[in-house]
């Protein structure tokens, strides 16, 4: 990535105060997924190289910040299952929330039902094998 490419992107805003960088095999697919699932909008993306690989998007999602870029074996950034993590939102309608991710192609692992420490929780996987879970405070 040149530094003039890099000097022509939008300076946005960094929200949250952890932000998730995810490398996925498809990160344009995946930021086009995050806008239809869970309302994200994407505020910053290089632009695609020879292969269609992106290096970084940012996307706003739930007033936080996420960020994507496309596996790059090459630089020691192999593809990897997404594994022992999920990605955790607290919204204040879950089944609004729950519904609009099936429906754009999550799949159900946990529904969402009433928990022991009184809050409604759900868990659903994405089509790129990250599993995001929903929680709307009691």
């Amino acid at each position: 990535m040149s530094e003039a490419l890099a000097s022509q992107m939008p300076k946005v805003e960094t929200k949250g105060g952890i932000v998730a960088y995810l490398s996925l095999d498809g990160a344009v697919a995946a930021a086009e997924f995050y806008t239809r699932a869970f309302g994200a909008v994407v505020v910053a993306q290089y632009p695609p190289d020879a292969q269609g690989r992106t290096m970084h998007i940012h996307l706003h999602l739930n007033d936080a910040s996420l960020m994507l870029s496309d596996v790059f074996p090459e630089l020691g950034f192999d593809k990897q299952p997404p594994a022992a993590f999920s990605l955790m939102l607290t919204v204040k309608d879950i089944a609004a929330w729950w519904q609009r991710a099936i429906a754009a192609g999550c799949t159900a692992r946990t529904p969402p039902q009433k928990m022991f420490w009184g809050d409604t929780f759900g868990e659903a996987v994405d089509p790129f094998g990250v599993t995001w879970s929903l929680n709307q405070p009691a």
